[in-house]
């Protein structure tokens, strides 16, 4: 079987349907090419507004080499990450690269390493870094399996974050026809109250409002439980038929 045909998009879609958050997708691909490079660690590097973390790992010695690179803002992750280039290390005692770095990766027991870059150039941008004690371990290793893995998780990523924007652009359509409702409700309130129109019953809620300090949907809430006796209802969103 090919790396291709192992770890296609509908693979790793399936992945996406068996998790129950991104966060689990991630650990699950970590998992995965820890297994399949046979490697000491792996670490998933995530940047957000310039600061870098390690938001899964798998095996004991990932965390550690991340923060490391990160303490000093260089390093192999970073470099694949930032540059949406592989980077394979050979030897770390031959390494002259990233300040005290390679030193203290040999002195932790590991002496060559692998990053992928996944969603290369975009917001969701981020590597999965393997860490192996030999030198030279990853010459022994399928790379064209692994690079396939990071190939395919770029589009499953994107995809959880496209359902992940999806999902909070319906939490907020959702909240802001709730203030909506509450606010027609309220409006219908003092219409028949004060027998004004609806831009003077607007004008009274919202200098009440501004008069208490209270947002206008509490200021419209508060009002239609004193006079119903019961909190407002409000439409929900409905999936189409």
């Amino acid at each position: 079987m090919s790396a291709d045909d192992a770890y296609g998009s509908s693979h790793l879609t399936q992945w996406l349907l068996e998790t129950d958050s991104l966060e689990d997708f991630l650990q699950t691909l970590a998992d995965e090419a820890l297994e399949l490079s046979r490697a000491e660690g792996a670490g998933l590097t995530l940047e957000r507004d310039g600061r870098p973390l390690t938001v899964v790992s798998a095996g004991s010695v990932a965390t550690k080499l991340d923060e490391k690179q990160y303490g000093q803002d260089d390093g192999p992750c970073l470099h694949a990450l930032r540059t949406g280039q592989e980077l394979l290390v050979g030897d770390m005692l031959r390494e002259t690269r990233w300040g005290d770095y390679p030193a203290y990766a040999a002195a932790c027991g590991i002496r060559s390493s692998l990053s992928l870059p996944i969603a290369a150039h975009t917001h969701t941008a981020c590597a999965i870094n393997l860490y192996a004690a030999p030198p030279d371990a990853f010459r022994q290793t399928d790379l064209d399996a692994l690079r396939s893995l990071a190939e395919q998780a770029t589009g499953a990523i994107a995809l959880a974050q496209r359902i992940t924007d999806t999902q909070e652009f319906a939490e907020q359509l959702q909240t802001a026809m709730q203030s909506r409702s509450v606010i027609d409700q309220a409006l219908g309130v003092v219409m028949g109250q004060q027998r004004c129109t609806a831009d003077e019953a607007f004008g009274i809620l919202r200098s009440a409002s501004q008069q208490r300090n209270i947002k206008l949907r509490v200021l419209c809430s508060e009002l239609i439980t004193n006079v119903t006796g019961r909190p407002p209802t409000a439409p929900e969103l409905r999936p189409r038929p």
